[in-house]
């Protein structure tokens, strides 16, 4: 059987379990069909690059699926229905990687370049020169205050 592997992003209003359960539905049409899920994964809710829906947000989850052509198209049919799938994707893919995917696996991380300790600040001024806005000196004492 051919190996696909779906995302579906589902509205920010409906909980982890409802989203649990539309995949557990997924799930059960497969194996009725005689296939199977080789992976499940559960992105969490994440913002979205822009609104879909007037929605910002939205539920991220990973299907692996070994399945007939006829029954994915039968599911994606019946997803597009659903109005708490904001969006699907489906691609056929060669084999389904068991380990975790870069998602995930970047999720546990820290964030190295955004965010968190950017090292010191530098000493003096705005400027490296010790120079105002306009070009002109600041007297020492203005300079250490940060007044004008």
């Amino acid at each position: 059987m051919p190996l696909y592997e779906t995302v579906l992003i589902a509205r920010n209003d409906i909980s982890q379990q409802q989203v649990d359960a539309i995949v557990d539905g997924i799930a059960a049409q497969v194996e009725a069909d005689g296939g199977a899920v080789r992976k499940r994964e559960y992105w969490g809710l994440r913002s979205l690059a822009y609104r879909i829906k007037k929605n910002r947000k939205g539920h991220y989850t990973l299907l692996g699926l070994e399945a007939r052509s006829e029954l994915v198209k039968e599911i994606e049919r019946q997803l597009s229905l659903n109005e708490d799938i904001l969006r699907l994707l489906t691609l056929r893919v060669d084999t389904i990687d068991e380990a975790p995917s870069p998602v995930l696996s970047r999720k546990g991380e820290d964030r190295g370049e955004r965010g968190g300790f950017r090292g010191p600040k530098p000493v003096g001024g705005r400027f490296e020169s010790g120079r105002g806005r306009r070009g002109e000196e600041r007297p020492a004492d203005l300079a250490d205050n940060g007044a004008e």
